[in-house]
């Protein structure tokens, strides 16, 4: 198949090579990829998804091969962060024609959204954690602990009562039909509290240690820890735990949104016919053009030849249940999403709430201003991104949803 990638020649750097032919480009995200490029311990090339758009320290739908080191502003805060899809047995003509009642039992099973207020649980955590959540708990808790004797200040953060909660912002439950008209479960979220602490921490550690060590950077967020350094093993020791504790609340929150399903539809069903759970925050060691590298996805989703992914639209479009063809250039990756074109503040400017209405027809979801930033003209069309990824990934499944639970 021919290539689909732009070749950008960074002058001091390595080349970039951009997978976004007939999307748009934002010009600071190139600058901030150009940053990147120029670090002296990047591997070959940076990749850029076509969902590619500006971060902080590190541009959203981009791929950093590095060797050596590890940036934590490029993994970002919400570590681990990623979706999680299982088809049902169920068909659309199972579900009710009034789909609120399943939305209303979604939202009630699963902790989402935030309140903060003086005494008051915020309500997006658990108040007294159900015995599955402190069972499965049980599971990390030796590694947190040891963490934690080596870094007290993330001790006192929310984690326990984080498992099994979906957050704010962009991350949502779907139930979505694929084109068979079968339903699907799918959700969206990280490592919460807990992994926001763990990120926040390390990459205030590396900026210290580069004012201290007067290394001057193109950009501070890009402070990073050299391999053989204490501070570079506990941080690859925190953020593969940060990792593992965000696919395990992936897949507490779908047992519960099941079970929420299962109030709600009298016929027996089949839960998990065909499961994903998949990273797209995270950083992780693989062989690329035979050489040992870690590969730092902000954004962007594994997609070696034959392994499956999620690549999600807006609240409003179609997802993606996608196989990974394992294109070398791309360090076998793919986007994570559409990609916003609009800032939140933005879409809260320009969108108004009768667009946002007639944006999500048919879907039962939040029809109020409070969700104005996470409207689908906030994102780049879904159907031009997989136009630009045609060579990394094949479509195996398009879904389209029809309850959405947004943070």
């Amino acid at each position: 198949m021919t290539e689909t990638y732009e070749f950008q020649n960074v002058e001091g750097g390595v080349p970039v090579k951009m997978w976004t032919r007939g999307v748009p480009v934002d010009d600071k995200a190139r600058e901030q990829l150009t940053r990147a490029a120029r670090m002296p311990f990047i591997f070959r090339h940076v990749a850029a998804m076509p969902d590619v758009h500006v971060g902080i320290g590190a541009t959203v739908g981009s791929v950093i091969p590095t060797r050596g080191a590890v940036i934590p502003a490029a993994v970002g805060v919400d570590i681990g962060c990623g979706m999680m899809a299982a088809r049902t047995s169920l068909m659309a003509h199972d579900l009710p024609d009034n789909l609120e009642g399943i939305r209303s039992a979604i939202e009630q099973a699963v902790p989402h959204g935030r309140s903060v207020g003086r005494g008051k649980r915020d309500h997006g955590s658990w108040g007294n954690p159900p015995a599955a959540i402190i069972e499965a708990w049980a599971g990390l808790a030796v590694r947190f602990e040891r963490i934690c004797d080596k870094h007290p200040r993330l001790k006192n953060t929310n984690n326990l009562t984080h498992l099994g909660t979906l957050g704010t912002g962009n991350h949502f439950i779907e139930l979505c039909l694929d084109q068979e008209a079968r339903v699907w479960v799918m959700l969206h979220s990280g490592s919460r509290g807990v992994g926001n602490a763990i990120g926040s921490f390390f990459i205030e550690l590396a900026k210290q240690d580069m004012r201290k060590w007067h290394i001057n950077l193109p950009d501070e967020d890009l402070a990073y820890f050299p391999e053989g350094t204490d501070h570079f093993d506990d941080y690859v020791e925190a953020v593969g735990w940060a990792q593992d504790f965000a696919a395990l609340n992936r897949r507490m929150m779908m047992a519960n949104v099941i079970a929420a399903l299962r109030g709600q539809i009298a016929k027996p069903f089949e839960a998990e016919l065909e499961a994903v759970n998949c990273h797209h925050n995270y950083v992780t060691r693989e062989n690329h053009f035979g050489e040992n590298v870690l590969i730092t996805r902000k954004g962007a989703v594994r997609a070696a030849k034959g392994v499956l992914g999620i690549i999600p639209g807006s609240m409003g479009a179609k997802s993606f249940i996608v196989r990974g063809l394992g294109n070398a250039e791309s360090f076998h990756s793919c986007s994570h999403g559409a990609g916003r074109v609009m800032s939140r503040n933005e879409a809260k400017r320009q969108v108004s709430l009768a667009d946002h209405i007639a944006d999500t027809q048919g879907v039962a979801c939040r029809k109020d201003v409070g969700v104005i930033d996470e409207t689908p003209r906030a994102y780049k069309p879904i159907e031009a991104v997989m136009a630009a990824q045609a060579d990394l990934v094949e479509i195996v499944h398009t879904l389209k949803q029809v309850v959405c639970v947004k943070g």
